[in-house]
Parts: C-alpha cells; sequence; structure tokens
C-alpha cells in the first residue's frame, strides 16, 4: 500500500470521527440505544431481540458510570473506523490503488445510511464490521490460498452470528465457492470440516441460551414480518436502498455488480461475486428491510471503485474531479439526514420542516430525546415526590416499551428515582420472579398502551401528568402519560405468566 493511499485512509478516518462527535454533541439517545445499554448491566449469552456482543459491549462502556452520548457510543466509534480501514483493504486486495480507495470511502461518507447506522449503539454497525472483515478475510484467501485465512474467515462470522443474525446470509453466500471448481477443490482439501466445527463452537452458548429460552428470536423474526416485512414490496427497497446509500452512489455499485462478472483473465473476482450475489438474493428472498442490504452493497461499491479507475479514469483522469465535487456537495445535503450533525433547530430549517397541527415531524428521534428525556425524568420525579414517604420506600416504574424503563435506569441516578421495569423485550428477563409488586407502581407509556392496559394489573389507575412531543412523526408518540397505580391484581409471578407470550407487543 502507498503512501498516498495510507494518507487517504487517514484523512477520511479522520472525517468520519469528526462528524460522529459532532453528532454526539447535537443529539441524545434513540430508544433501542437505551435497552442496549440496558443489557450491559445483565451480560449473558444471549437476550430475547439479538445475541450477546452489544452486552458484552454495553457492560466495558457502564464500567464508565456515565449517561454521556459519547461514553455509549465509544465501539461504535471505533467499529466506523475500522470499517472504513477494512474497505480500504479490501479494495486494495481485489487490485484497486489510490483513487479507488479515495472513492469508496467517498461513497461511505456521503451516504446518510452509514451515518446514523455507524453512529448508534447498536448491533448494526458492529455487524457491518464483521461482515466485512468476513469478506476481507474471503477476498485474502481467494486470491492466496493460505488456510489461515480461513481460519480468520471462520471466526469473523462466528463473532458475526454473536453480534446480529442475519450475517446468516453472508455465511449462506459462501456457498458460491463451492461453485467454482479452484475454489471448491481448495476448501475440500483444507479439512473444512474444522473449520465449520470452530464456528459451532464459538455459536454453541447462543444457540444454547435461545434452546432454553424457547428461541424468543424466531418468535420476534416472526411478528416483525407480520408487521413490517411482509407489507414491504421489492421497489420499496430498492428504493429506500437507492436513497439513503446516496443516490449518486449508484453509478458506482451498480457498476461494480456488471464489472465483477465481466472481467477477462481475473478468476479471483468470480467466487467472490458469486458469494455477494447470492447473499443479496437470499435477503430479497426473505424480504429484508433496505439496511440489511448496506453490508453487500458496500462489497459492490468496492468493485464499483475499482471498475472506475481502471475502466474510466485509466481513460479520462479528469472525470475525477467533478465526480468528487457531485459527491461531496450531495454529501452536504444528505448526511444531515442520517446523522445529527446540525443543532435541531438549524436541521428544522435547513430540511424544510413546516409546523403542522403544532408539532415538527421529526423522523429520528436522537436529534429531540435529549430535551424529551429531561422533561420526562421531571414529570416522573414530580409524580414521585408526591407521593406519600410511606408509599415511595417500595415504589418502582413500569415502562411499557423498553425504551421507557431503559431510558429511567439509565438518567435514575441524576433525579433520586427509583427502578424500572418492564415486561416488553429482554426487559422481561430482567423482572422479578417472585414476590408481591408494591403498593404503589409509577406506569407511563406512549399511544402504545392507555389506562385500560394498566387497569388489567391494577385496580386503581389514575393519569397524573401528560408530556407532549413537539417533534414526533408519528400519533402514538404525541403524547407520554404518567399513572399512579395502586392495588395491584397480581404480584410478579403472575405476571411473568401473563407477559411470557407477549413480550414483543
Amino acid at each position: 500500500m502507498t503512501k498516498q493511499t495510507k494518507l487517504i485512509i487517514f484523512v477520511f478516518c479522520v472525517l468520519k470521527l469528526m462528524l460522529h462527535l459532532m453528532a454526539d454533541v447535537n443529539s441524545g439517545f434513540q430508544g433501542d440505544e437505551l435497552l442496549h445499554i440496558e443489557t450491559g448491566n445483565h451480560p449473558a449469552f444471549g437476550f430475547m431481540e439479538f445475541p450477546p456482543m452489544i452486552g458484552w459491549l454495553a457492560f466495558i462502556q457502564n464500567q464508565f458510570h456515565s449517561q454521556s452520548v459519547f461514553v455509549h457510543h465509544i465501539f461504535s466509534h471505533i467499529a466506523s473506523l475500522l470499517i472504513l480501514i477494512l474497505i480500504a483493504l479490501t479494495t486494495v486486495e481485489l487490485g484497486g490503488k489510490s483513487k479507488a480507495v479515495f472513492i469508496v470511502l467517498l461513497c461511505i461518507l456521503t451516504a446518510p445510511a452509514f451515518g446514523r447506522g455507524h453512529q448508534l449503539f447498536q448491533p448494526v454497525v458492529f455487524t457491518h464490521l464483521f461482515w466485512l472483515f468476513s469478506f476481507y478475510q474471503l477476498v485474502r484467501y481467494v486470491t492466496t490460498p493460505d488456510k489461515k485465512y480461513l481460519l480468520y474467515l471462520t471466526i469473523g462470522v462466528g463473532f458475526g452470528f454473536l453480534t446480529k443474525y442475519d450475517i446468516l446470509f453472508f455465511i449462506a453466500g459462501l456457498t458460491g465457492l463451492l461453485l467454482i471448481k479452484q475454489t471448491r477443490t481448495a476448501i475440500l482439501q483444507k479439512d473444512i470440516w474444522k473449520y465449520i466445527l470452530l464456528f459451532l463452537v464459538l455459536i454453541a452458548p447462543n444457540v444454547l441460551w435461545q434452546y432454553k429460552q424457547g428461541f424468543p428470536a424466531l418468535d420476534m423474526f416472526s411478528r416483525l414480518y407480520e408487521n413490517q416485512l411482509d407489507k414491504l414490496t421489492i421497489l420499496e427497497v430498492i428504493e429506500s436502498i437507492v436513497i439513503s446509500l446516496n443516490p449518486l452512489t449508484l453509478f458506482f455499485w451498480a457498476g461494480g455488480l456488471i464489472y465483477m462478472f465481466n472481467v477477462k483473465n481475473n478468476f479471483y473476482y468470480r467466487p467472490i461475486a458469486l458469494t455477494i450475489v447470492i447473499s443479496i438474493a437470499l435477503l430479497a428472498l426473505n424480504k429484508s428491510k433496505a439496511y440489511y442490504f448496506y453490508p453487500a452493497m458496500i462489497t459492490l461499491m468496492i468493485f464499483g471503485s475499482i471498475w472506475f479507475e481502471q475502466k474510466i479514469l485509466s481513460k479520462r483522469q479528469w472525470i475525477l474531479y467533478p465526480v468528487a465535487a457531485l459527491l461531496v456537495l450531495s454529501g452536504i445535503v444528505l448526511i444531515p439526514f442520517g446523522l445529527a450533525v446540525l443543532p435541531l433547530d438549524t436541521f428544522i430549517k435547513f430540511a424544510g420542516i413546516e409546523k403542522k397541527d403544532n408539532r415538527y415531524e421529526i423522523e429520528y428521534k436522537e436529534y429531540y430525546s435529549k430535551t424529551h428525556w429531561e422533561k420526562t425524568m421531571d414529570g416522573l420525579q414530580t409524580v414521585y415526590d408526591s407521593l406519600p414517604i410511606n408509599e415511595r420506600k417500595d415504589c418502582l416504574i413500569w415502562g411499557k416499551h423498553y425504551r421507557q424503563a431503559g431510558g429511567v435506569n439509565l438518567f435514575r441516578e441524576n433525579y433520586n428515582m427509583p427502578k424500572a421495569f418492564s415486561y416488553h423485550g429482554s426487559f422481561y428477563l430482567w423482572t422479578p420472579e417472585k414476590g408481591e409488586l408494591p403498593k404503589v407502581v409509577i406506569a407511563f407509556s406512549n399511544g402504545e398502551a392507555g389506562i385500560d392496559f394498566f387497569q388489567s394489573f391494577f385496580n386503581s389507575v389514575v393519569a397524573v401528568t401528560q408530556i407532549y412531543n413537539p417533534y414526533a412523526d408519528d400519533e402514538k408518540d404525541l403524547c407520554q402519560t404518567i399513572y399512579i397505580c395502586k392495588e395491584p391484581k397480581m404480584n410478579f409471578e403472575q405476571l411473568r405468566n401473563e407477559f411470557k407470550t407477549r413480550i414483543f407487543e
């Protein structure tokens, strides 16, 4: 790798980190992040919605005992930089030079999908990391048939499985290696069973955990299909991919798709290309959301940048400048829609969002969640302080949604508030198995549950205050209602039985 290429990688890493740090300053936590942070207080070999990796990382971050967005994004930021480095290394391994590296990294930087997706403390950024690490090892193995790369590949997909189950689409794509004679022969001569056994050993603790819990992940996927995926059309997914990846990058990833099958005298590309195409085809057949395709689309961008360098720039080098300028300009326009690099009020003006029905509709909650949680915690504290001292002693907070319980548990120390519990998602795992409910419980929810929900479990439920959200993009998020619940009808054991099959409702 040349010094020029290394400099390009360094500059892009600095730019990407700067953008993410700006977003840390301007944003709060997205709802799912609050669940992921809470998993760090209960590290295990599995969780209801996802594999254990996010919980292990959260456990480390939680040792700082911080409520800072930056602290809880440390591993996300590190992963996002490693992703850039892996993309560059893979591009070089496949024959790309400095201009190809420049173009592919510029495509990544200016795509909204890789702003928010690589910013939040979610499994998404880490599955991108392990997918691309595994792809890099695949490329190295195909270009240099050394069994150590099969070992690294196995470790990569193993940790990818422990991060997010959609790595299975990449693993399925690896069957493409068996369709090409030279790779099939090489693999079958490498004691492939040893690598399969290693993979099974790596994932066994999580599979066993899922088995003991009755495979809740399958239940979650089933509900996801019923409520969301089954309603998607392929045209909607393609449209979402094109927009979220920056429409201008279509030129590169579409070019890469064609190029990797049409390169003459380069037999290395064919098995790699089959792996990518099989993965994409399986994702499409399973009606996956757009963001599931992103790691595979990155690999197409890699091929597209090499095609652009070798076939376009080799004849017309001047084209690099207007193309780069267009990507930069498009990035300036699109990046704020994928990453909170602007303060909320500035973003509202920049995006031209008009006030309707006394509210601004902001799609991404992290833009306004910081102030919204301050209002929520102030409201909960007011209600808690209004209780007689004897009722405060054993009082708990019930958040209908896991993000509500997660937010209370993250911020409660600043307000001297009791712990929150929930029967939604993985929070179900951390509720008491036995014992009586406190005589008084403070409950709160958005529009996903009304007073009738809590009346099923308490004889007395009173709505005491509402917190209005002027930025809600959905009617159910418009108001958050706080209730005082008394005279419980069930104990903790009965509640666990009640919600055993309702954790994703």
